[in-house]
């Protein structure tokens, strides 16, 4: 598989997320260590006022080797598409090349999220082609600080493992919650186009 360059992803990343993800050479085998280097990038992108509190990384399911990294650029994208799960996934298939990140010939990857996806990010998964999620805070826990998850199945997680993607929840679950916390005690704009209403 080659490597390529985040830069070249249709969102625009800050310069620190890039240079992070091209340092990230030693793989990360223990899904607690991937979990982490994703909620990290969440909180970096909070300290570095750069997006929303949510983070997202693609890896060699196997190897732990990064293949691509995402966070929340929303608001300075100008782009409701630029959830943390979508950028890491569209970061993906421009470094591999490909549309489909489980095409013959590719190693399976994983989509590891600091956050359970939202409708529009359940929906990227179902056709980006990886073949486990794994994430640590729940669509609650964004609801709660006031985040729109918008309705997907009440059933999304056998909805996903039916279609041959294996889901792992809650994993580093209060690390992610803490990192919403302290987005919402430093004053970061909640957005929700939808102003609650239904």
């Amino acid at each position: 598989m080659k490597s390529g360059s985040p830069s070249t992803s249709p969102f625009r990343l800050p310069p620190w997320a890039i240079r992070l993800a091209h340092r990230q050479r030693k793989p990360m085998v223990a899904a607690s260590d991937r979990m982490r280097f994703v909620i990290q990038l969440a909180l970096t992108n909070i300290t570095a006022q750069t997006g929303g509190p949510f983070g997202a990384a693609v890896f060699e399911s196997q190897t732990g080797r990064l293949i691509a990294v995402g966070i929340n650029v929303v608001e300075p994208t100008n782009c409701s598409l630029a959830h943390a799960e979508v950028v890491a996934l569209a970061n993906a298939h421009q470094i591999i090349r490909h549309f489909d990140l489980g095409a013959p010939g590719t190693p399976k990857l994983t989509l590891v999220a600091s956050c359970e996806p939202c409708a529009m990010c359940y929906g990227a998964i179902l056709w980006s082609g990886v073949r486990n999620v794994v994430c640590a805070a729940r669509g609650s826990d964004a609801t709660a600080i006031g985040f729109d998850e918008a309705p997907k199945p009440k059933n999304w997680v056998t909805a996903l493992e039916d279609r041959g993607i294996s889901v792992t929840r809650d994993l580093c679950r209060d690390e992610a919650i803490a990192v919403f916390r302290r987005y919402q005690e430093t004053g970061g704009r909640i957005y929700n186009a939808r102003k609650g209403l239904k």
